[in-house]
This record gives structure tokens, C-alpha cells and sequence, in this order.
């Protein structure tokens, strides 16, 4: 079935709540990660670092996982390969039902989300539970993530605390509960802390692998993802096959680019490197430790124009400054990765006939390039897609035609010219107080907006008054 983007995201234009929110992000992310950048001195090099990393490991992927799987097995932990969602989803019910688990409490793991693993969990008699602030929130919502780092951006506080008040037995005084973020927090995190202390397996995703040591590194900004991993009896960390490294030095590398990159820290709260199983004597940590190796579509990238996206840190800097993203949010992108790092990644392992319109939900204006931590060459990538759209002959009839028509003109000089002359005088013409209100044949440009009109001459009439040179050729 295809998603459609431009419903969905007219609705995202529409929406007066959303907008609010989403008009946060500059202050919240941008400006952050643009401080950190400048606190931290030649940040170039640091991402030239993190890019020779990252495809060192895709150059020979196969080698890095089987070092890791081997280090890992050797330190108690038990490592599973997972072809595909289902695979994944059939790995951890197993665990579980191994396990005698019924109470399960997750980390924010986008993993997790894009296998839809909770509903898993949930068919098999298995209570799921997330922990990650954000992530409860919209679990009570009955709600997606709108964001890879910062899930809850389209809501508010009062909408927050409104769930709350339906979900939790909590009495109210007064007004002003709804404004007291601090509260709200207190009141998650008192609802929270005896599913920490209940639970049979802890589930986290990791944000690298390390091949030397057979470690899941898992970086956070909330104590949960701490306490799921060392609490349970049972701890399962379920991962994408890209996120491998070599050393540690290397993964500390990349942390110093993920966590400027994401949230504008030098570094975050919680930085955990979880190796293996408790060892006897010790106080904390997990009975079993299980790590799932997602492939789902990933290996298919290795070798093709688009595997420069393997590298990716997920640290959504490309979605915090795209202007598509800040105008319309996650939710109209229509699954796990939004941004332009989910107009690639959706098209890649959904099926580019599922989501056609996503490589398009761009500008190409390359500021999600200038500012990925690992060069990922997103517009390029983007425009990859949309060839191969051209290619297959996804487009409309009426897009080729359009294409077509403007190919041929481009390839006469002298027609061009004149059709450009005729079309500015056009629409000079159509124009109200200096603004195109409405343009036949493409009201999708004036549906919403204003379009300033042309209001002189063409740039070869221009270029011609100015060099004497005649502006046909």
C-alpha cells in the first residue's frame, strides 16, 4: 500500500499546535549543535574521522560482525541473526517465552519501533512497557515517534499532562499542575520506577557495537536505559548490522560527533558500555544477555549508490535542519525515520513503490550534508531515487510530459528565449498587488501561498542590456 506524504503533510500545515512546536527547533536543536560545533575547535576533521570509520566497517562489514559476535559470545553474551522484522520479533518472543518473562521494560530503541516489536511482545502475553520519558508518553497516546531523538516534539506540556490525568491515579488541585513540568517528570518517573523493579527482561537498542571488545554501547540523557539494562534478569539489545565499529577508541570518536550532533552536548548523561552477562560476585547487571543483529534490507545496500546511508549515526541533525522537516514533522514522513535520512531509508527498505513521494519531500537546499557528522551525501542520494523513479517510468503522465517539454526547449536556445520572454509578460499579467494567487495548471504552488510575480525582464534580456552581447544565441 502507499503512503501518501502530501496528505498527510498538508494536514501538519494545517495543524496550529504543531506548527508551535515544531518552530521550537531551531532554538532547541540548531542553534545547540551549531555552539557545540564552534566550542569544540576543528570539528571538520572530527567528521572527516567519523567517515573514515564508518566506511572502513561497510568496506568489510561481514569480517567486523563476526569479530564482534565472536568477542561477545566469548564474554557470556548470546548473539542472534535476524534476516528481517519478523525475525527479530520471533528472536525476542522466544526469549521471553524461555524466560517465563511477562513484564518487559524497553529504552528508546528505533529498532524496536521499525519492527513494531511491542505489539510482538504483546500477542505472546508479554507486558511492554517504555521508559524512555518521551517514549511513555506517546505509548499512553497510543502514538509514534514524531522525532529519532526527540520523540515527543509535537506535543506540549499541557497535552502531556492531560494524558497523565487520564491514565494516572493521581488527584489534581487547581490549574496549575498542567504548567509544572518538573511535577509531570516526578509523576512519570514515581509511575516508572516499580516497572524497573518488576521486570523479567530489559530491552535497549545500542547505538554502536564494538567489534575489540564484544560490547553494546548505549548513549542517553534519562537514567532508564541504565536501569533496563542492569536491573532485569534478562537484558536484550536489538541493533541494526551497520552499527559495528572496530575499537573502542573508535566508538568514542563517534560519540563525540553523535551526541554535539544530536542534542548539542559535549557529551551525554549516560554513556553505557554493556559487555556480556553478570559475572558472579557482582551486584548489577543481567543474568542473560542477548544482542540481535537486524539485517532487514541493510546487507542489500552494501555495494550500491546508497550505501554511504549505512553510515549514519542517527542523530537526526539532517531532520533538525531540514525546512520540509521543521514545517511538517515526523508523523507526515509515515514510518520509523522521518527527515531526509527517511526520504532514503524508507524508499530503501519499505520498497520506493510505498513511499514514491518521500524522495521528493525536499528542498535539495544540502543542509542536512553540511551538517550529517559522517558526510553522508543526502541530496545526492535523494536525486538517486528520484532517477530511478524517472527510470522505471514511476512518474505521472503528465510529469514526464512536462519534463519532455522542457528538455526540448533547453536544447533550443532561441525557443527557450521566447517561451521565457511570453511566460514572464504571462504572468506579470496574472498578478494582484505584485502576487501570483493562483497559477492554472499548478495550484499545488498557490494552494497555500502567495507567490511573488516576475516584475522585469528575463535574465538574457537582462545579461544582453548589460554586456551588448544580444541575449539570443
Amino acid at each position: 500500500m502507499r503512503d501518501d506524504f502530501a496528505h498527510r503533510a498538508g494536514a501538519a500545515l494545517a495543524n496550529s499546535q504543531l506548527q508551535r512546536s515544531l518552530a521550537r527547533i531551531p532554538i532547541k536543536f540548531v542553534s545547540k549543535r551549531a555552539a557545540a560545533v564552534e566550542d569544540f575547535g576543528d570539528f571538520e576533521a572530527l567528521r572527516t574521522a567519523g567517515q573514515a570509520i564508518r566506511d572502513t566497517v561497510l568496506s568489510d562489514l561481514d569480517a567486523w560482525l563476526l569479530r564482534f559476535e565472536a568477542e561477545a559470545t566469548r564474554r557470556g553474551a548470546v548473539v542472534h541473526w535476524a534476516e528481517s522484522a519478523a525475525d527479530a520479533n520471533r528472536i525476542v518472543v522466544d526469549i521471553a517465552q524461555a524466560g517465563g518473562v511477562r513484564l518487559a521494560v524497553k529504552s528508546k530503541s528505533m529498532v524496536s519501533e521499525e519492527c513494531e516489536l511491542n505489539p510482538a511482545l504483546e500477542a505472546a502475553g508479554v507486558k511492554v512497557v517504555e521508559t524512555d520519558l518521551g517514549e511513555y508518553v506517546l505509548q499512553l497516546a497510543n502514538e509514534k515517534p514524531s522525532h529519532i531523538v526527540a520523540p515527543i516534539i509535537h506535543k506540549n506540556k499541557e497535552e502531556v499532562a492531560d494524558l497523565f490525568a487520564q491514565h494516572h491515579a493521581v488527584p489534581r488541585q487547581g490549574s496549575a499542575w498542567r504548567e509544572d513540568i518538573e511535577g509531570l517528570t516526578r509523576e512519570a518517573r514515581q509511575m516508572l520506577r516499580p516497572q524497573f523493579l518488576q521486570a523479567d527482561m530489559g530491552i535497549s537498542g545500542a547505538n554502536f557495537l564494538v567489534a575489540e571488545t564484544g560490547s553494546a554501547l548505549l548513549v542517553t540523557n534519562e537514567g532508564n536505559g541504565r536501569l533496563c539494562t542492569t536491573l532485569p534478569r534478562i537484558h536484550v539489545a536489538i541493533t541494526g548490522i551497520e552499527k559495528v565499529v572496530p575499537t573502542l577508541e573508535d566508538a568514542a570518536t563517534l560519540v563525540r560527533l553523535l551526541t554535539r550532533s544530536a542534542t548539542g552536548q559535549s557529551i551525554s548523561n549516560y554513556v553505557s558500555l554493556l559487555t556480556g552477562r553478570q559475572d558472579a560476585g557482582a551486584s548489577d547487571g543481567p543474568q542473560e544477555m542477548h544482542i540481535i543483529l537486524l539485517d532487514n534490507g541493510r546487507s542489500g545496500l552494501l555495494g550500491t549508490e546508497l550505501q554511504a546511508m549505512l553510515r549514519c549515526i542517527r542523530c537526526g541533525a539532517c531532520m533538525n535542519h531540514c525546512p520540509v522537516y521543521q514545517a511538517v514533522g515526523g508523523h507526515a514522513y509515515g514510518w520509523v525515520y522521518p527527515g531526509p535520512m527517511g526520504a532514503i531509508l524508507t524508499p530503501a527498505y519499505r520498497g520506493l513503490e510505498r513511499a514514491p513521494e518521500l524522495p521528493h519531500a525536499a528542498t535539495l537546499c544540502g543542509q542536512c550534508s553540511v551538517v550529517c557528522p559522517v558526510k553522508i551525501p543526502l541530496p545526492d542520494l535523494m536525486r538517486h531515487w528520484r532517477e530511478r523513479q524517472a527510470n522505471r517510468g514511476q512518474k505521472s503522465w503528465r510529469e514526464r510530459w512536462s519534463y519532455r517539454a522542457w528538455a526540448w526547449l533547453a536544447m533550443r536556445p532561441r525557443y527557450y528565449d521566447w517561451a521565457s520572454r511570453i511566460a514572464v509578460r504571462l504572468l506579470g499579467w496574472r498578478a494582484v498587488d505584485g502576487k501570483l494567487r493562483h497559477l492554472p495548471f499548478a495550484g499545488a504552488w498557490t494552494d497555500g501561498r502567495d507567490l511573488p510575480a516576475p516584475t522585469g525582464q528575463t535574465f538574457r534580456e537582462l545579461y544582453a542590456r548589460r554586456t551588448g552581447k544580444g541575449g539570443r544565441r
